[in-house]
């Protein structure tokens, strides 16, 4: 036992119970969020729930997202922003969003998937030269807790690679990052 906690994501309701018998934290992909048989399932499992916001949804609109989840008797949620569709397709992120999503419920934030753009070459691009500032601002605003992609090979990764950090760079930038972390932790 290595003392992890375990996340995945679930697609429809019947791989609620199914998935809960081997994981801590249940996760509702983004563009799931709002679908109200999926919520209550992984709700009714006991198990924390982890629900990415929506793109295409505000902060605002979380609050129906939780009050499903806990009307199906389970406080224990998180929320994670990542952004939203801006244009063709870029991710902006509305930092109003973290203190309005963290009256319902506490806020992850998504350094990678907030930094999407469009297409490149059939998945999705980024701007990861944007990541510590965006990371830096969450941080300052104040949130829970903080979910990157990360990958020896970004090049090479088979998911999520324009999107990850590099892991010979996680722990400098964790370093330069840490005093915004702890300040309100303290």
């Amino acid at each position: 036992n290595l003392g992890i906690k375990i996340c995945t994501d679930i697609h429809e309701s019947f791989q609620a119970s199914i998935v809960s018998e081997v994981v801590d934290i249940i996760q509702i992909p983004a563009f799931l969020c709002r679908q109200t048989d999926l919520l209550i399932s992984a709700a009714k499992t006991g198990k924390i729930i982890n629900v990415k916001k929506g793109q295409f949804i505000s902060g605002y609109d979380t609050e129906r997202i939780t009050a499903k989840i806990m009307n199906s008797k389970n406080n224990l949620i998180f929320l994670t922003e990542r952004g939203n569709t801006f244009g063709y397709g870029d991710y902006i992120v509305d930092f109003r969003n973290i203190p309005i999503m963290n009256k319902y419920a506490p806020v992850i934030f998504d350094v990678g998937h907030s930094l999407q753009k469009g297409c490149s070459g059939g998945s999705s691009g980024s701007n990861m030269e944007f990541a510590e500032p965006l990371l830096k601002a969450a941080l300052a605003i104040g949130v829970e807790g903080i979910f990157m992609e990360v990958h020896d090979d970004p090049e090479n990764a088979l998911s999520d690679g324009t999107t990850s950090i590099k892991l010979s760079k996680l722990k400098s930038l964790l370093e330069r990052i840490n005093h915004l972390w702890l300040k309100d932790k303290k």
